[in-house]
């Protein structure tokens, strides 16, 4: 772990896996007893939350990561990658055992995916390894998810660091697949959640239906219903990602609106929804309207999935010209 002072403050510090993506594009995406072809294939640095930090790097904000990455060539290409695009490495973990986060990206022609995951040293973090001082200034502090133990390690590290540092928390499809009583302390202490719409239904309906006294069979409710309950439950800022559907979001502070996703050409989905993160923290650190914020987040998403991974995450000049546009 590298020594740097420990009193440099950043705007946020992400915390999730980090993985070298190989993506390969294909003409379908194979099922079982299917075949599909690979037309091309290249490796780019990955990681949900990862994607999000550099994003925000490239805006202008001073950004941090915690993660773990072993002694060998995946995790010298991730660090270096996090290093030029002016994220600190100070709070990275290097496991002198074991290899690197790595993920198999299968895309087809319409920018969809699968993905397979070989998580590698990502689960084993402990929070003895985690520079508790390091981190301790920071804004903002977004989660991502882990496959394995590092749960834990997230889950403890929320007992160490100040009440004043806000909780942005992205579930992903790993997190929303779990008993929600495993997520009660990290859903706790959120102040900004960002999911997708079929991840919100998967970790919360059924909850909240249950809560309601709601029969499954015979009843269901909208993203809407759950978003509001989230609400009355504590959670600060309830951000639903709805693909082409556009975003939902709702607050504390009596806004709530409904943003159409933006026509493009679509290339790749890949970190679309990360995306969408950079955009929409960017402007909650500015104190924008929740309208503004998902209007910047839909458009951090729409440069992004118009290239190959996160190749086409914008930079602070091209954002600067996107709000004079929309100021107008």
């Amino acid at each position: 772990m590298s020594n740097l002072n420990k009193d440099i403050q950043v705007d946020v510090i992400g915390f999730g896996a980090l993985n070298l993506d190989k993506l390969f594009h294909v003409n379908d995406i194979a099922h079982e007893d299917e075949e599909s072809f690979i037309g091309d294939s290249e490796e780019n640095p990955g990681g949900s939350a990862s994607n999000t930090i550099i994003g925000l790097s490239r805006l202008g904000l001073s950004v941090s990561y915690i993660g773990k990455i072993a002694d060998d060539i995946e995790g010298e290409f991730l660090t270096k990658n996090l290093s030029s695009e002016g994220v600190l490495t100070n709070n990275l973990i290097i496991s002198k055992k074991g290899h690197s986060g790595k993920v198999l990206g299968f895309i087809n022609k319409n920018g969809d995916r699968a993905l397979y995951v070989d998580s590698g040293v990502n689960d084993e973090i402990t929070i003895d390894e985690i520079n508790i001082d390091l981190i301790k200034k920071t804004k903002i502090i977004h989660y991502s998810s882990f496959v394995g133990n590092s749960f834990e390690t997230q889950k403890k590290l929320l007992d160490l660091i100040p009440k004043s540092i806000l909780l942005s928390f992205d579930p992903g499809h790993i997190y929303a697949k779990k008993d929600i009583r495993l997520l009660k302390k990290i859903l706790s202490r959120t102040n900004i959640l960002l999911i997708n719409e079929k991840e919100l239904k998967l970790l919360f309906h059924d909850y909240y239906l249950k809560k309601k006294e709601l029969n499954r069979e015979n009843n269901s409710l909208s993203f809407r219903e759950i978003a509001i309950s989230i609400l009355d439950d504590g959670i600060e800022n309830i951000i639903v990602k709805r693909g082409k559907k556009g975003v939902y979001a709702i607050n504390n502070r009596n806004e709530e609106v409904k943003i159409p996703a933006n026509n493009c050409n679509v290339v790749d989905t890949t970190a679309a929804g990360d995306a969408f993160n950079t955009g929409f923290l960017y402007s909650y650190l500015r104190n924008y309207s929740l309208e503004k914020s998902c209007i910047i987040g839909n458009w951090t998403a729409t440069k992004c999935i118009e290239d190959v991974g996160i190749r086409g995450l914008p930079k602070k000049d091209e954002l600067k010209n996107f709000e004079k546009s929309i100021d107008k």
